[in-house]
């Protein structure tokens, strides 16, 4: 699951600075890419490395070796992004299955001016108890054709997946069960180093029934302006719930009366920092969240 968040805030990445179209091939040298490549390297000092992100998960009450659900992780990328400076993210976790527009917005504008962060977003969400409810796959299949979609992390219970579309009932996903020699991708000039790039890429993609889809996933967004944002609210508005009997979470303009209080603060992602941080290191949420 760690590897599944890294490879959607890569996806986020590579959005932000190469855009929506651009695609990797093997001969690709470009200094963003690869700057983008260095954070994710295996050692302590790239900034989302397995090592970062774990040790923050340490420091959050996860031992090294415990499970990881898409809630947890998207959790801890929340309060890791705050040191990149250079991509300046607001992440955000949607909780409750509840999307809170103006509390969005409002991490995203820095202050005084009308200046827009990027926008990372997640909705943690348990489609079914132990399979997934049916009446949800319109909805999924909605959500894969936004151009806010960054893919979703899941999977099946224990193995953990990165799904990124889906071809008539069947989703589309990449696997990272696979070793790797660690290393670095360097500037690109050495065959080691290139090889050390391309492992970096699948040469294919897997395929698997929504209907074996584990219930608890995330959901991930990406709006890199103000504009797509507004785009993708009226989007999920009348694809996601207008359109849709059972829809997958709700969208509200502000926080629901039964949600405030007064005597916590609550952050960008729609509940009390304290909140976030029980849940975060709780027992039920493992018991919520069964993928590794």
């Amino acid at each position: 699951m760690l590897r599944c968040g890294q490879m959607v805030l890569a996806e986020a990445l590579l959005r932000r600075h190469l855009g929506r179209e651009w695609t990797w091939a093997p001969e690709t040298k470009d200094e963003t890419y690869l700057r983008i490549l260095h954070m994710f390297e295996d050692h302590k000092l790239a900034t989302f490395s397995l090592h970062i992100i774990s040790q923050l998960g340490v420091d959050e009450g996860k031992p090294i070796g415990e499970w990881y659900g898409p809630n947890t992780v998207a959790q801890v990328l929340r309060k890791l992004t705050p040191f990149d400076e250079w991509n300046n993210f607001s992440v955000n976790v949607a909780m409750d299955n509840i999307v809170i527009m103006d509390e969005i917005r409002c991490s995203c504008q820095t202050e005084g001016e009308r200046t827009w962060r990027p926008l990372l977003l997640f909705i943690p969400l348990r489609l079914g108890l132990a399979e997934m409810n049916p009446l949800y796959f319109s909805g999924i299949k909605k959500y894969f054709k936004m151009p806010q979609s960054l893919g979703l992390i899941g999977g099946k219970p224990n193995h953990a997946s990165y799904f990124i579309g889906f071809v008539g009932d069947e989703v589309v996903y990449l696997d990272p069960h696979t070793t790797q020699e660690a290393g670095t991708v360097g500037k690109k000039v050495t065959e080691e180093e290139e090889d050390m790039d391309r492992s970096h890429h699948c040469n294919f993609a897997q395929r698997m029934p929504l209907e074996h889809l584990d219930p608890s996933l995330a959901l991930c967004f990406y709006c890199g302006t103000e504009k797509e944002f507004d785009d993708l609210c009226n989007r999920i508005r009348q694809e996601l719930i207008d359109a849709e009997k059972t829809p997958l979470f709700e969208l509200v303009p502000t926080r629901p009366a039964y949600m405030r209080d007064d005597a916590t603060g609550t952050g960008a992602s729609g509940i009390s920092m304290d909140l976030e941080d029980h849940r975060l290191d709780s027992e039920d949420d493992e018991e919520f969240e069964v993928l590794q």
